[in-house]
């Protein structure tokens, strides 16, 4: 056994005099242990004492500070990590794996998975499941993570050390993202709970990170390694592997949605932050699955839970809570299509009427909700009544001009004609919608804002959509829209 005191005191020692050389600890310690045992000893501290481990062996400090932006816009799922699934193809199924049989139960698989979702069915992963999974969702889930990250880091809230919790991690696309998203001084003690066959997929994919990327993944239930099943299987699940301190993020990558109680795994994933740590949640873009997961936000965060959503569903009036539909999602550019995506999908027997692109995903669309229990935001705005009136309040105002002050939460939803965009206040309880009817110089900042921005309407016309039920807010050539938080 090791002195892990003596190796620890050394290394801190050597940390701000020069590179720490197992070698050279192993010197200093009690009974000369060979370098490679003192090497594990470090890699296993390393977290905790943020070192990282350069490319010869040595260990050096993590700088300080937050992670710069990194200012995320990938174009297409890296190479390597293509290869590393189409190995685990090829090695399942053989060269051909997209053709004849094999081909034909993964584009199965697929429609299976689509269906599921789009029906809300329980989703089930055996081992083919779990690699049509990777083949369909792998890229967009790896782009995903990367903007929502951007919400933290333009705050300077993501460290270069992070003890990561990644429930329901699947085949691995937050994760894969999350270690190309961050720096290479980078620290990551990453945490996979995964109970299903995905996990395979996961090892496979963990294997392609860095050597300070280090994974460890729990096969179990997200119910059990947070406790909410009983005590005795949180007592089971915080066996050797599991980490002692407080996560900084905990992620839920299009997962939620298929939990059976998903606000109460929330509630434990909260409890188990650092005091800065951030609970990062996500979904597709789909009417179900975002609306479920903005019903999750709402009931987690409430005036008395202590909990507070950073971004992007604002709330600018403290003392409310939202209770519209909530289907919010955000959008960035599609990805190249990957060469597994373009294999499975052009060896589909097809009708003369078929079009092509059933097993191609590369659109990037995405709910999201960050949350925090230190009560930071994204941005401190608030709003106030002898400024703005409440969108709770917009049945009062019909007919009228009114000034708001608004989160946009959706890029333009039009067809063409006259710019829709969704918005929200946190007061709300309808849909409300600002559609710019004639574009000026004034109000040109509604366009121009960002996804999450906000923006104060001064002079905008509250009228009743009865089709949709909704409001619609015009902005018009009366209308000034000025960028208040971008």
């Amino acid at each position: 056994m090791i002195d892990r005191d003596a190796v620890r005191n050394n290394a801190n020692y050597l940390r701000n005099v020069r590179p720490i050389d197992p070698e050279e600890i192993a010197e200093y310690v009690e009974g000369t242990p060979h370098p490679t045992v003192v090497r594990e000893t470090l890699r296993e501290e390393a977290f905790d004492l943020r070192l990282r481990e350069r490319d010869d062996g040595s260990f050096e400090p993590v700088p300080e500070g937050p992670i710069p932006d990194p200012e995320w816009a990938p174009t297409a799922f890296p190479d390597a990590y293509s290869f590393a699934l189409e190995d685990l193809l090829v090695e399942e199924f053989g060269a051909n794996w997209h053709r004849d049989e094999s081909g034909e139960e993964l584009r199965e698989a697929v429609r299976r998975l689509k269906s599921d979702y789009l029906y809300e069915n329980d989703v089930e992963y055996d081992p083919v499941a779990a690699l049509g999974y990777a083949i369909y969702h792998l890229p967009a889930y790896y782009a995903t993570i990367g903007y929502v990250l951007d919400d933290l880091v333009e705050n300077g809230l993501v460290d270069r050390t992070l003890r990561v919790l990644d429930v329901g991690a699947g085949v691995g696309g937050p994760a894969l993202g999350l270690h190309d998203y961050l720096p290479d001084d980078a620290v990551v003690d990453y945490h996979a709970v995964e109970p299903s066959a995905a996990a395979d997929v996961l090892d496979r994919m963990l294997e392609e990170t860095g050597r300070n990327f280090r994974p460890t993944i729990h096969e179990t239930t997200a119910e059990s390694f947070l406790g909410t099943d009983g005590e005795t299987a949180r007592a089971d699940a915080e066996g050797s592997d599991a980490p002692d301190g407080p996560f900084d993020l905990v992620v839920f990558g299009n997962v939620l949605s298929e939990l059976a109680d998903p606000v109460s795994v929330v509630d434990a994933a909260i409890d188990r932050l650092a005091d800065d740590g951030s609970v990062v949640a996500f979904a597709p873009a789909d009417r179900n699955t975002a609306m479920g997961l903005r019903e999750i936000e709402r009931e987690v965060v409430t005036p008395t839970s202590g909990v507070e959503t950073y971004s992007p569903t604002l709330r600018l009036w403290p003392d409310e809570t939202p209770s519209d539909g909530g289907w919010s999602f955000d959008v960035a550019d599609d990805l190249d299509v990957p060469p597994f995506q373009r294999r499975l999908d052009e060896a589909a027997e097809r009708g003369s009427t078929d079009e092509p692109g059933e097993f191609v995903n590369v659109d990037v669309q995405f709910a999201y909700a960050i949350l925090r229990h230190d009560g930071k935001r994204r941005v401190d705005v608030r709003a106030s009544d002898d400024r703005c009136a409440r969108m709770a309040d917009s049945e009062e105002h019909v007919t009228d001009r009114v000034n708001l002050l608004a989160v946009k939460l959706s890029h333009d939803l039009s067809d063409g004609d006259n710019a829709l965009y969704r918005v929200g206040d946190g007061s709300q309880t309808v849909d409300h919608y600002l559609v710019c009817t004639r574009e000026t110089v004034l109000n040109e900042d509604l366009r121009r804002a960002d996804y999450g921005a906000v923006v104060f309407v001064e002079n905008g016309l509250v009228l009743w959509n009865d089709d949709e039920g909704a409001y619609n807010v015009v902005v018009d050539d009366e209308t000034v829209v000025d960028l208040v938080a971008p």
